[in-house]
């Protein structure tokens, strides 16, 4: 896609994981001090390229039927992850309009045979104020999408993905399910434009759930943690 090369956006832990550095962060309600990261490329490079592939899977390549990473699998003929596209309303028209966008973007090019120098494995590990510790990892190779959290307590832990949470009592041995239908984001881009227009029509900043000092914190830790990644050691955050 189009977050496959960091000299044309950014490291892939800023591309597509902000989001996720923000929100351990806004759980936790406290600075990250240190941050430690590995990860590499290690399987879409062109060495792996399978025989018979092409540069666009569209190209006629020997083997597309076959890979699980088939552009023409994934967009157009299981049709999933189409918010990529700009597409006509009318579904007798998508089909020509994806075709199009594999045939000239990113999002039809061979995984292998593309300028890919991103991580397609990514660690992270973290350290808060007052000891509290957290662990992220970023990975390619799952049979399912979106974020699974685990957050464990004291009292208790919490372990869910984007549409349900389900919370344990150690106390009582009860458990607390929590779901919701999930919009973009999880829902989260709703409430973020919800709270923006609360704040702005009450003139009152306190009404934000996060605030834009947070957010630049959480991106001076992803670039801490790309130099990590790419030094192989432990760094110091500092906003």
């Amino acid at each position: 896609g189009n977050w496959h090369n960091s000299a044309d956006c950014t490291p892939i832990i800023l591309a597509k994981s902000c989001h996720d550095l923000d929100i351990i962060k806004w759980m936790l309600d406290s600075s990250c001090t240190h941050i430690q990261a590995f990860g590499e490329l290690s399987w879409f490079r062109q060495e792996n390229a399978p025989e018979g592939s092409t540069a666009r899977c569209t190209d006629g390549c020997a083997v597309e039927g076959t890979c699980p990473y088939s552009a023409l699998k994934v967009y157009y003929r299981d049709r999933t992850y189409l918010h990529h596209f700009d597409l006509p309303k009318e579904e007798s028209r998508q089909g020509e309009v994806i075709m199009d966008y594999l045939r000239n973007s990113n999002y039809g090019r061979c995984v292998y045979r593309m300028d890919n120098d991103q991580a397609d494995h990514y660690v992270c590990n973290m350290l808060f104020e007052k000891g509290v510790t957290a662990s992220f990892n970023m990975e390619a190779f799952t049979s399912y999408h979106g974020r699974r959290t685990r957050v464990m307590g004291s009292m208790g832990d919490i372990v869910g993905d984007m549409t349900k949470f389900t919370w344990v009592d150690f106390r009582t041995g009860e458990s607390h399910v929590w779901e919701q239908s999930s919009d973009g984001h999880g829902g989260g881009d709703w409430r973020l434009v919800s709270d923006w227009i609360q704040a702005v029509g009450h003139q009152d900043a306190s009404l934000l759930t996060s605030t834009i000092a947070a957010s630049i914190e959480s991106h001076v830790m992803g670039f801490k943690a790309e130099e990590s990644r790419k030094e192989k050691g432990v760094k110091e955050v500092r906003v």
